[in-house]
């Protein structure tokens, strides 16, 4: 009966190591209107863990994402996608991630994206508070949805 026991065990031991773990692919539309706003990553919270992949998909031609200075955990490696193509970013490094539209960013578009446990939120709404006035409040409406 021990014996059972312990071949059952190990053998569920094996399955759970040799089991894949997949990662999540999560698209964002980059465009000039959603139903509420003008010039809008949708979503513009996202929250995913590390591994997973976000892809960046230009709903309107003009649109790009890259990280924001000094909204970035430390380490990790700065965003910057092409202009009106896909564009796909596999976040491996945890802590909340900002994302502008170069050519929108004075328009407030901007995404907040956090990977895993939230490590550097008080660095991100310290940045946020330097973003020019639409992004400013575009930021704050979102980081307020993560205290």
């Amino acid at each position: 009966m021990k014996k059972a026991i312990a071949i059952s065990i190990a053998t569920a031991a094996l399955v759970a190591a040799t089991t894949p773990v997949y990662a999540s692919v999560i698209t964002v539309k980059e465009q000039n209107q959603s139903e509420e706003e003008k010039f809008v990553f949708e979503d513009a919270l996202i929250r995913i863990q590390p591994g997973d992949t976000v892809v960046f998909e230009p709903a309107d031609r003009g649109h790009n994402a890259e990280s924001i200075t000094g909204m970035l955990p430390a380490g990790a490696v700065a965003i910057k996608t092409p202009f009106s193509k896909e564009g796909r970013v596999t976040f491996t490094t945890p802590g909340v991630y900002g994302v502008k539209c170069l050519p929108h960013f004075g328009l407030g578009m901007i995404a907040i994206i956090v990977v895993g446990d939230p490590v550097n939120l008080a660095e991100v709404k310290q940045a946020a508070e330097k973003l020019p006035p639409m992004a400013k409040a575009r930021a704050a409406k979102l980081l307020a949805q993560l205290s």
